[in-house]
């Protein structure tokens, strides 16, 4: 069983064309994710969507489940994510309504979020040096240049805490460090995905220009869904036409991530933690 996941963020809460098959609530062992599962397909191929903010956006991006989501997709057969993000520019040619096809993160959560599946009883570290998955990665980008949208191959998304937007002196800092875009979810979820054995990547949806800009030094909330429900037909049409160009195959190594990655002896990981994440380390850890 090969899925496609699809997790939304702000304004995504569902996609037209979608033929639901079923909604559904998954069990996890690390609790409830943040909403209910559709199933359904897409362009001929099984999907599985999840709005990470829940329907109605009521769950902050300090406070989602982030690992009870990606376990719950993994435990649905889903082996690739798209993520779509709503993000911050935090440069002059990243305008807004412009997409971008991240290939890197920084992190600046301060440890405030579950970040690994493996925490008690079993130690992996995975390799992590490119956070998402180039081939899946490269289909984002080919399908919004396909469909002669402003789309950047590649860009740094550094995750801030939130959920208040930066501070100036913030917004100038991550400005002078390089990064290109600023966003609240998307580093832990590629994290725990290549945990998961799932390839990752995020469609980052360019809606402000932070605070560093002179001409547009505040940014609201309002500004951010406006310009997001301008775009969102768009973000739409690359999901679809990524979804129609995936091979059922993987060619990437995210399918192996962690063949060499669990350090802990297999005899010393308590039998609850190997029930627990059977369906990710079942292949290596019996």
């Amino acid at each position: 069983m090969s899925r496609i996941g699809i997790i939304g963020g702000s304004g995504l809460y569902k996609i037209e064309g979608i033929k639901v098959m079923k909604s559904l609530k998954v069990r996890t062992p690390f609790g409830k994710p943040s909403g209910e599962f559709v199933l359904g397909t897409l362009e001929d191929k099984e999907v599985v969507f999840l709005p990470r903010h829940d329907i109605g956006h009521r769950i902050s991006p300090s406070h989602i489940n982030y690992r009870a989501n990606i376990f719950g997709m993994k435990k649905l057969g889903v082996d690739r994510i798209i993520s779509v993000t709503a993000c911050g520019s935090l440069r002059e040619d990243f305008k807004p309504m412009d997409f971008v096809a991240v290939d890197q993160f920084v992190d600046r959560t301060n440890y405030a979020r579950d970040t690994s599946f493996f925490t008690e009883g079993i130690v992996a570290h995975i390799e992590f040096a490119h956070p998402v998955c180039e081939e899946l990665r490269s289909l984002v980008y080919a399908a919004g240049k396909n469909l002669n949208l402003d789309i950047h191959n590649g860009g740094t998304y550094i995750n801030m805490e939130g959920p208040a937007f930066s501070t100036l002196a913030e917004s100038k800092l991550y400005r002078s460090w390089g990064m290109d875009v600023i966003g609240m979810t998307n580093f832990v979820e590629a994290k725990l995905s290549r945990e998961a054995e799932i390839c990752y990547s995020t469609l980052a949806a360019v809606t402000d220009y932070d605070c560093w800009h002179p001409q547009h030094a505040s940014v609201t909330i309002d500004m951010i869904i406006r310009n997001l429900n301008r775009n969102i037909e768009n973000s739409k049409s690359i999901l679809l036409e990524v979804i129609r160009n995936i091979k059922p195959e993987r060619g990437c190594g995210c399918k192996d991530a962690l063949k060499y990655a669990i350090i802990s002896d297999k005899k010393f990981i308590p039998a609850k933690v190997k029930r627990d994440l059977n369906i990710i380390i079942g292949k290596y850890v019996k």
